[in-house]
């Protein structure tokens, strides 16, 4: 449940194209229930659909990002006739289908992590397509510590990293700080605290300004081609830039960058 009335997720819009979704569990430390995914998952359904929206910031409230699965709820479900087999297998397949659509999202999606993030929460970052931490955000994939490795954290992180530092996240559970964050290449960038959330919509707004249509197919291509061969992606990758160069924004970037003018994108 939300914390008193408040809703689990809050949605803010820009004019410039910027939606920003705010985790609101806080007093629960934006751990990742039943019901907040599914909250997830319905926002992220109305964006998807949303042709104003050239970018999404996933935010939280309060001193922590997530902490992952809402382990009181998970224990809650042991009562169950089938000892919460059902739940369980529910819980990770909408867990799932919210990373998954957010992969798939048309918009890219930016994490604004201003504190801890801790096994799917940790996946949570791992999936935006960018993320701009706080000096003060730390990560860890901790499920070894309480008998529950972090399978499908496992997923996003280790398409996020490299393979050693994703195996010493997930074998040791040990928590770290957002430099080693960085240099793993698990966030883009990190920042002082206070400057966190202008950062995070400076770069929102940059990304905002392009193409839409532009941006769609980049990022649609670009998580395809990661699961082929190599000679299947740059196929792939030729088929779409050929799509893309007859796209009219295309005609008018290329017209504009011989012009020497500013573009005047029609998104399609």
């Amino acid at each position: 449940m939300p914390d008193g009335d408040a809703p689990l997720l809050l949605r803010a819009d820009t004019e410039d194209g910027v939606t920003t979704l705010t985790l609101n569990r806080p007093a629960a430390r934006n751990a990742l229930s039943f019901a907040m995914l599914g909250a997830l998952q319905d926002a992220l359904a109305q964006v998807a659909a949303d042709a104003r929206v050239r970018v999404v910031i996933l935010a939280a409230e309060g001193p922590v990002f997530s902490a992952g699965h809402d382990l009181r709820e998970i224990t809650a479900h042991r009562d169950d006739a089938d000892g919460g087999r059902g739940f369980f297998d529910a819980a990770m397949r909408r867990c799932a289908a919210v990373m998954q659509a957010i992969v798939a999202l048309p918009q890219p999606v930016i994490a604004q992590v201003q504190g801890v993030a801790t096994a799917a929460g940790c996946q949570l970052v791992a999936t935006c397509d960018l993320a701009v931490a706080s000096d003060q955000a730390r990560f860890a994939t901790p499920g070894v510590d309480i008998g529950l490795f972090c399978s499908t954290p496992a997923v996003a992180l280790s398409r996020a990293v490299a393979a050693k530092p994703a195996m010493e996240m997930l074998l040791t559970g040990e928590m770290i700080g957002a430099e080693h964050a960085e240099r793993i290449a698990l966030v883009n960038r990190v920042v002082p605290h206070e400057e966190l959330a202008g950062a995070t919509m400076e770069l929102a707004a940059r990304i905002a300004t392009r193409s839409a249509h532009t941006v769609r197919i980049g990022k649609a291509a670009f998580h395809r081609q990661r699961g082929l061969t190599l000679d299947e992606a740059y196929a792939h990758c030729a088929a779409v830039m050929t799509e893309n160069l007859l796209a009219a924004d295309a005609i008018e970037g290329i017209g504009a960058f011989l012009g020497k003018r500013k573009p005047v994108w029609k998104h399609r």
